[in-house]
């Protein structure tokens, strides 16, 4: 599989660039339709991008603040004050530092009776955003699993087969179990995709997906290596991960 690899000698590298590539391709979204429509990871190793994108002025941000919407890509079925909650995360490295209004924050809800009750909110909450089509983020932010799944599609999972929903929700052999997700329809339409990936527990799935035959990938057992987004695509590894 060939992929398009950055590789930094540690997290802060990555970051770094991370957020230099972002704010370029923030303030040409908004100066091509006026808006940067991003959606975000989880885990441990975007904090680090979020929380320097926060210590940024408003000249140096990209985009002014009042142009940035956010969005998930995906989230786990706990409250938001949750420690486990994507968006808590985001909201402790970013969103209560920067201001960003109120309203261009779009997270996942967690409140519903069940998890599909959540997913089919946010799909409705994002055809009323972008409109009837499956939208095609300006950026969005992807994880690598060791087991090779990225945002919350697993090994496995139905959801990696869906044609027509966009959120759906899913269960994991991980901590929490019940989760939502975005599924293909929307993860394959982005203009641009990163894919941050730090610590030596990632090396042998990414020596993995190297090795996987392009021809293979839709059917790989490895959710990440079946998610072909339309746009540019880019792996921002710390060399930990990547050696």
């Amino acid at each position: 599989m060939k992929m398009d690899e950055r590789v930094f000698d540690d997290l802060g590298g990555l970051s770094r660039a991370a957020l230099a590539e972002l704010q370029r391709i923030a303030k040409e979204a908004v100066r091509d339709h006026g808006r940067f429509a991003v959606a975000f990871s989880g885990g441990r190793t975007p904090a680090k991008l979020y929380s320097l994108w926060a210590q940024t002025d408003a000249d140096a941000a990209g985009a002014p603040w009042d142009r940035v919407h956010i969005f998930w890509g995906d989230e786990r079925y706990v409250p938001h004050d949750d420690l486990l909650s994507n968006y808590r995360m985001a909201r402790e490295a970013l969103l209560s530092r920067a201001p960003i209004p109120a309203e261009n924050i779009h997270p996942m809800p967690t409140d519903c009776a069940a998890p599909d009750d959540c997913a089919a909110a946010y799909e409705a909450a994002m055809r009323e955003y972008f409109g009837s089509a499956p939208p095609a983020f300006d950026l969005q932010l992807l994880g690598l699993g060791p087991d090779g799944h990225t945002a919350s599609l697993f090994p496995g999972s139905p959801a990696l087969e869906e044609k027509v929903r966009w959120v759906a929700a899913v269960e994991a052999a991980a901590n929490p179990r019940e989760r939502l997700t975005l599924t293909p329809v929307v993860l394959n339409e982005a203009r641009n995709t990163f894919f941050l990936v730090s610590g030596a527990d990632k090396r042998q799935i990414v020596q993995a997906l190297r090795r996987e035959e392009e021809r293979h990938r839709d059917a790989s057992e490895y959710p990440a290596a079946r998610i072909r987004p339309a746009g540019q695509a880019a792996w921002f590894l710390d060399r930990a991960a990547a050696v």
